[in-house]
């Protein structure tokens, strides 16, 4: 069994273990000039701390005061393997942010409970697995012209999809195919995400540190840089501000720390298009000092 010592264990999975990131590999390269941040940070406190895959089979996570979850960004692909890793997980360490949030967080149902607790979301209408209803049924009952599909546990865009009238039938197949394992969410597409792009605030222990703003390419409408977007500096309104602590506060428990993605919506008004409190991307490596706030709420937990 792998002996590890340190305070902290830092999630991340297969494709981003290693220690240096070969020539040319930009992703890694933030990848770890992130994590660096946050460990140096960390040491600061004097808690040790390993970046480790959270699949690994040979870990004894008993070592660890708590785990942080940093770069699982395959957890969406492996979502039954995930979710019994963390039921073996929650027994032998603690979580950061806590089990409960993951749990609630990993469904994008949670958007429903946030606009009940009075959050502007983008409107949201979820399809069960198991259904049967029709794209062209849902769009005929929304009023929606155009609008976006995706799983309810997802990232990175996966299974994410622009669709109107005409394009539904030939997105049948694909959606009928997904709702015989998970369910899905459909949303009208945001203009303002073309236009725009979105805002993304980052907080810890729910003090807003820094903003970026994700552009998708031309012609495309998914802002992740694994599909073109582009990031870029933001210096957000008080309003926004704000409204993402207000986010915060509709959560079930308080996060240690968090991503806000906002939009215009088509109204104009602010709108929830996503809460990430799992292993959101936080680019410290563009504001070094949030990497010092995000070690310092974990030191709050380590050191209690």
């Amino acid at each position: 069994m792998t002996d590890i010592q340190a305070g902290v264990a830092l999630l991340t999975e297969h494709r981003y273990t290693a220690a240096v990131a070969a020539e040319g590999d930009w992703y890694l390269s933030n990848i770890l000039r992130d994590d660096q941040l946050l460990q140096d940070a960390l040491a600061r406190h004097g808690i040790s701390s390993v970046r480790i895959d959270w699949a690994s089979p040979d870990v004894d996570w008993s070592q660890f005061r708590y785990a942080v979850f940093r770069t699982t960004w395959d957890y969406f692909d492996r979502r039954h393997e995930f979710t019994a890793w963390l039921n073996r997980i929650r027994k032998q360490t603690r979580l950061c942010n806590d089990v409960a949030l993951i749990d609630w967080n990993m469904d994008k149902h949670y958007l429903a409970d946030l606009e009940a607790k009075g959050i502007s979301i983008v409107p949201s209408r979820f399809i069960e697995s198991g259904s049967t209803v029709t794209l062209r049924e849902l769009l005929d009952e929304s009023g929606w012209e155009e609008a976006i599909i995706k799983p309810c546990i997802s990232g990175a865009a996966r299974h994410t999809y622009r669709l109107n009238r005409s394009s539904a039938a030939a997105l049948e197949p694909i959606v009928r195919q997904l709702l015989t394992d998970e369910s899905l969410i459909l949303q009208p597409f945001q203009q303002s995400v073309m236009d725009h792009g979105e805002d993304t605030l980052m907080l810890f222990n729910g003090e807003f540190t820094h903003a970026v703003k994700k552009v998708p390419k031309p012609g495309d409408f998914r802002v992740q840089d694994d599909h073109g977007g582009t990031v870029h500096p933001h210096e957000p309104s008080p309003a926004q501000i704000e409204f993402s602590q207000q986010v915060l506060a509709a959560c079930p428990s308080a996060p240690t720390y968090a991503r806000v993605d906002l939009v215009r919506d088509n109204h104009g008004d602010f709108a929830v298009m996503e809460l990430e409190l799992i292993e959101p991307e936080l680019w410290l490596r563009n504001h070094p000092p949030a990497a010092t706030a995000f070690a310092d709420a974990i030191a709050k937990l380590v050191l209690a």
